[in-house]
């Protein structure tokens, strides 16, 4: 049996194969770099080495220091991960070659599968259905402008070995396909070690349903259901969650079929996926297949029981498959929420710091037995960095019924703390909110159709900003006579601490105006919601909290139901975040409110002559000079972060007055990389 395996990764998924280790009582070793050297995953294993500077070239992807790592160790067993090594054949080959377990599967099996032109060649030998395009290599822009106006616009553009939405473009026009075509080149080169590209047909609307395979070196290879993986950004997946609301039995089987004769074909010995896509008729065509562990396995884990960290061990160490086809069964459902460090209100741009606070929702059985759990590489006080992935955790959350496990989802969001870093939660609490997620009405596209101007906050629900408000006046209440409590000073007949309070509850597309009247001292407490905006009758709402002046997380109990929210104070009432909308919660004395009408409105400076950067990162590329005269969306400078390219563009007619910078330099947010002319 293994006895030690090193884990050549870092983040979440380290410490997920750390779990599974110790579950198995075998010894693990962490790599890191620089950046890393406090990281979760190096105190987690049994032993670390440092392998270099952050640059994921300088350290994960340098192979010698790798194999270095592991013979200084004594490690008998390399698990990749996902990403950087995982699906290198010929670090897979390094490692046969020195009688170390690659914990994945076979060198041939990564060769006829990990490349995707490879891929999608034996996948046509085999007939299988697959997306009409360009399989060979493609030299220059020129020859790509060429090929994707033969192929038909919209066209994918793709890097041969990418994965996680690195290196994909969609173009819909000649320009688009010349401009995409360099970017997934560069991102290729610079993610991958790999810049070769390739071109398919934009099937539009369609869903990404994959299917899970597990094999064993014995010929033995079985699905585990399939997971929907529809909603994303940029072609990065946001949420997960298995089964998919679309799929019937015939088309789950069909597919299943289909991956598991796919992975036969090529000995596939591993945990591996087949990813499709499918229209809305369930016509599916093979997309690739990832010889690794997805990102998104815990949902498979959840609805079938399968430990498949666990099964990719036992069968690198050639132990044949403990389950058949029959014994697999589907149970319940689950999601799985991708929390990014990325900023949605500034168009999802990467996010970088400290994090000041990390308190996610306890991983636990419920009352109602559904499951919360949370896979996470990141700790309270720890950075985030700009050389990797911005994912900080994975919440996942199952139940008997797509319902229940929604609803514990929307839960376990509203109680999960985050501060110090932009980050996507006010973004996924919007998207579980949407009806057409509620209705499993989803594709690729959801994103796009739904926010096709960016996010810019939920659409604000009455019911919820009047139960904002009336918790909000019950925090201010008990904020103030806590206040009066510790000053001591006046009897409590003298402190003149009102019962009524005008609360005014702002949010960006609206403001509501309640008069709050609380009856009762303490526990369970009657307040009187009266709401001057709606000119309704008022309402009556019981609400229980044990919430304390300081405390960011607020629980309350509305007329005996969970109400959970974030809260930040401010000089005049809270700042509070939820369900995808950010409040500003002003509680005002009558009179208060009165005066607070003649208050001048504070007006933002004038930024429309400035291009900010909009995000920690690199200048890669200056695209524009001095005294040049740029048009409404020409493009004006590319910043690289977090491994991903971003192009700037004009947002009107102007002339470059003044450029701050240079390729190379590394720029704050809101740094100013040129001026223009007024």
């Amino acid at each position: 049996m293994i006895k030690k395996i090193l884990i050549a990764n870092r983040g979440e998924i380290a410490c997920r194969v750390i779990k599974t280790a110790r579950k198995m009582g075998i010894k693990t070793v962490a790599v890191y770099s620089d950046a890393d050297r406090n990281a979760l995953h190096v105190s987690m294993a049994d032993e670390a080495v440092h392998l270099g500077p952050p640059a994921v070239n300088q350290s994960y992807l340098v192979m010698d220091k790798i194999l270095a790592a592991i013979e200084s160790t004594g490690a008998d067993a390399v698990h990749p991960g996902y990403g950087f090594l995982s699906e290198n054949p010929e670090f897979a080959k390094l490692l046969a070659k020195k009688k170390i377990t690659f914990i994945g599967p076979n060198p041939h099996a990564i060769v006829s599968m990990g490349d995707k032109i490879t891929s999608k060649k034996l996948a046509q030998e085999a007939g299988v259905s697959c997306v009409p395009g360009h399989m060979g290599l493609i030299a220059d822009a020129d020859e790509a402008v060429k090929i994707a106006k033969k192929v038909g616009y919209p066209v994918m553009i793709k890097a041969s070995a990418g994965g996680g939405g690195k290196g994909m473009r969609i173009a819909y026009n000649d320009e688009e396909a010349r401009e995409g075509f360099q970017s997934s080149k560069n991102e290729a080169a610079n993610s991958f070690g790999d810049d070769r590209i390739f071109i398919e047909k934009f099937v539009e609307e369609p869903r990404h349903i994959e299917i899970q395979v597990l094999g064993d070196k014995h010929g033995n290879v079985i699905y585990l259901g399939e997971r929907e993986c529809s909603i994303q950004r940029r072609n990065q997946k946001v949420i997960e969650e298995a089964p998919s609301p679309f799929l019937d039995e015939i088309t789950r089987k069909a597919m299943g079929a289909e991956s598991v004769a796919l992975a036969k074909a090529v000995d596939y010995d591993s945990a591996g996926t087949v990813e499709f896509i499918v229209d809305k008729d369930k016509n599916f065509y093979f997309l690739e297949m990832n010889t690794r562990l997805q990102v998104e396995h815990p949902v498979t884990e959840l609805i079938t029981g399968v430990d498949l960290v666990e099964q990719m061990i036992r069968s690198a160490n050639g132990e044949k498959l403990s389950m058949k086809q029959s014994d697999v069964k589907l149970n319940g459902w689950a999601l799985e929420s991708r929390i990014y460090a990325e900023d949605p209100y500034r168009n999802f741009l990467p996010s970088i710091g400290r994090l000041v606070r990390y308190r996610p929702p306890a991983e636990q059985t419920l009352d109602n037995g559904s499951i919360v759990r949370n896979d996470t590489g990141v700790f309270e006080g720890g950075e985030i960095s700009m050389y990797y992935d911005p994912m900080i955790a994975k919440l996942c959350t199952w139940g008997e019924d797509r319902g229940v496990a929604l609803n514990a989802m929307k839960d376990a969001l509203d109680t999960f703390e985050l501060e110090g870093i932009g980050h996507n939660i006010p973004f996924l609490q919007a998207v579980y909110d949407h009806d057409r997620f509620e209705r499993g009405d989803i594709n690729t596209a959801f994103i796009a159709d739904e926010y096709p101007e960016g996010f810019e906050g939920a659409p604000v629900n009455a019911g919820h900003a009047r139960k904002v408000g009336a918790v909000c006046a019950l925090m201010y209440d008990i904020a103030q006579h806590r206040a009066a409590e510790i000053s001591g000073s006046l009897p409590n007949h003298a402190r003149h601490i009102p019962d009524e309070w005008a609360v005014e509850v702002k949010a960006p597309d609206v403001t509501h105006h309640y008069g709050a009247d609380i009856n009762g001292e303490s526990g369970l407490r009657t307040i009187v919601v009266d709401d001057a905006s709606e000119s309704k009758a008022a309402i009556e709402m019981e609400v229980l909290t044990a919430w304390k002046p300081g405390q960011p997380l607020v629980r309350a109990l509305v007329d005996n139901t969970p109400f959970n929210f974030k809260a930040r104070r401010n000089s005049e009432g809270y700042e509070v975040r939820h369900r995808g909308v950010h409040y500003k919660v002003a509680v005002r004395t009558p009179r208060g409110a009165e005066l607070a009408k003649l208050m001048p409105v504070k007006v933002a400076p004038d930024t429309s002559n400035m291009l900010l950067c909009p995000m920690p990162g690199v200048i890669v590329k200056l695209l524009v000079a001095e005294g040049d005269e740029v048009q409404d969306g020409q493009a004006l400078a590319v910043v690289e972060a977090m491994k991903m390219e971003n192009t700037l563009r004009a947002e009107k007619k102007s002339v470059v007055a003044k450029i701050h910078c240079a390729a190379g330099d590394n720029l704050a947010v809101d740094e100013v990389i040129m001026d223009f002319e007024t």
